[in-house]
């Protein structure tokens, strides 16, 4: 349990500089660099990924408490899961529509994850580490698009009569996408499938749904009866 739960202060906690103390970290990598900063952040990211999957299996044994989803939200979570991968896969293409308009695609990827592994998994450990992630995300998001409206009201000050316009030499805006969008769909469906049907299994011993013979073990035949005549 103490193992998890250390894992989730690393890498939660090397996410959460930005939230909680920014101009410490504006400070930092101002001394040290931007990419040393981030290297530094990354191994803590990593040593807290490490813990958070060796101490979840003794985690769950140790937790005794929780309460028993109903079926349907296995089946909730399944759907739910397939925008998560479409906004995770939308933060990486550039130029879509999706990421043009929800800005952060990768954070509200992060909730929805969270949040549909939450409803149906009602282990004691499983609460505590999805519970934990779907807190940060939400306080993750609040901080980012506090700072877009802030960056927002710059930029209005910024064009306002009588001042300098500083953006007139910058690069243009590229504008959405729809194949960029439309990429964001497909790839993000196909990772959907390949997981449903083989990666979740592969990677954590369970099929997120069962389908009988087209994803998960084919039911056995029941043994035949043969009657010898008399």
């Amino acid at each position: 349990m103490e193992m998890m739960i250390l894992g989730l202060i690393l890498f939660l906690g090397s996410h959460s500089v930005g939230i909680f103390a920014p101009l410490w970290r504006e400070k930092t990598v101002g001394k040290i660099g931007l990419n040393p900063y981030k290297g530094i952040t990354s191994l803590v990211a990593l040593a807290g990924i490490i813990l958070i999957v060796k101490g979840h299996d003794n985690a769950l044994d140790s937790l005794t408490w929780g309460w028993a989803p109903p079926l349907f939200t296995k089946h909730l979570t399944v759907l739910l899961m397939l925008f998560a991968l479409i906004m995770l896969v939308s933060s990486f293409v550039p130029n879509n529509h999706i990421k043009a308009k929800l800005k952060h695609p990768m954070i509200l990827g992060v909730k929805i994850w969270a949040f549909s592994h939450l409803i149906c998994n009602g282990e004691g450990a499983n609460v505590i580490l999805f519970g934990s992630f779907l807190v940060w995300a939400v306080l993750d998001f609040r901080s980012v698009r506090q700072k877009d409206r802030l960056a927002s009201q710059a930029d209005t000050v910024n064009h306002s009569p009588g001042v300098a316009d500083q953006t007139i030499n910058s690069a243009p805006i590229p504008q959405p996408s729809t194949f960029n969008t439309l990429l964001c769909i497909v790839l993000g469906a196909l990772i959907w499938l390949a997981l449903v049907a083989y990666l979740h299994n592969l990677l954590f011993g369970v099929y997120p749904i069962l389908i009988p013979g087209v994803i998960g073990p084919s039911l056995a035949p029941a043994a035949a009866a043969v009657v010898m005549p008399t």
